[in-house]
């Protein structure tokens, strides 16, 4: 459900563009594009989730570490849980021109607000999923066939929505990822994800090196519980 955006104070207004300022200048990659911040979230009955969300950029998010002009700003993000057809995950790691450089995370991203005369709703949620599915890892899944999985609350209170993709040889998803990084640096651009990997368990999370987001070992051991018990192996 859309509702108004927060007033913000003068104050925080030149403390947001202040902040985004030195954020692009760290990082020349970063633009300010639309996205959903999420308002609230709501328990109506043991099937049903209430996201009360509304229309921001990005550069609203550099108030939520503010010291003295924060704003509490939750994202609402989609990830894609892709299961290869011998029981691992495909992860990947974040490229240095993202906004977390160097993070290990499931493929997906952050929600962009619908034009005025649509609907958040779960299909557009679909559709969004298997977007980044394939601008991230060159894989591409119709929309129909995105399973939900999971919805998780951070404890910043940023909100994800998971699906889970049909089963897929590892050897397939990595060739596509392959061919996905070639054609981006072809036409001079650099790919979101500047690695992958396949995991089975969350041990081999620690083992990725470097950063994770915060609800994938959680999404990980959920993955792993539910594989058959004859998948055995280590990830590649």
């Amino acid at each position: 459900m859309e509702t108004d955006p927060p007033r913000l104070t003068d104050e925080q207004t030149a403390a947001m563009t202040r902040g985004w300022e030195e954020a692009v200048a760290a990082n020349p990659a970063l633009f300010d594009g639309p996205t959903v911040v999420c308002a609230g979230l709501e328990r109506k009955d043991s099937d049903t989730l209430l996201l009360t969300w509304y229309r921001a950029t990005y550069r609203l998010y550099v108030l939520r570490l503010d010291p003295v002009h924060a704003v509490p700003a939750p994202s609402v993000f989609v990830t894609v849980a892709q299961p290869t057809d011998d029981g691992r995950l495909l992860v990947g790691r974040m490229a240095s021109s993202t906004a977390a450089p160097g993070r290990w995370q499931l493929p997906g991203g952050t929600i962009e607000p619908p034009e005025t005369d649509a609907t958040l709703d779960m299909e557009a949620l679909r559709r969004h999923a298997a977007r980044e599915l394939a601008e991230e890892a060159g894989h591409h899944v119709a929309a129909g066939d995105m399973e939900l999985w999971r919805v998780t609350q951070g404890d910043k209170g940023n909100v994800g929505v998971h699906f889970r993709a049909p089963a897929c040889p590892a050897e397939a998803l990595h060739e596509q990822y392959t061919a996905l990084v070639g054609a981006e640096r072809a036409q001079g651009r650099t790919p979101e994800l500047d690695r992958i990997a396949f995991i089975r368990s969350v041990a081999d999370v620690a083992g990725l090196g470097g950063p994770s987001a915060d609800f994938l070992p959680m999404l990980v051991a959920r993955h792993a519980a539910s594989r058959p018990a004859d998948h055995e192996g280590g990830s590649r």
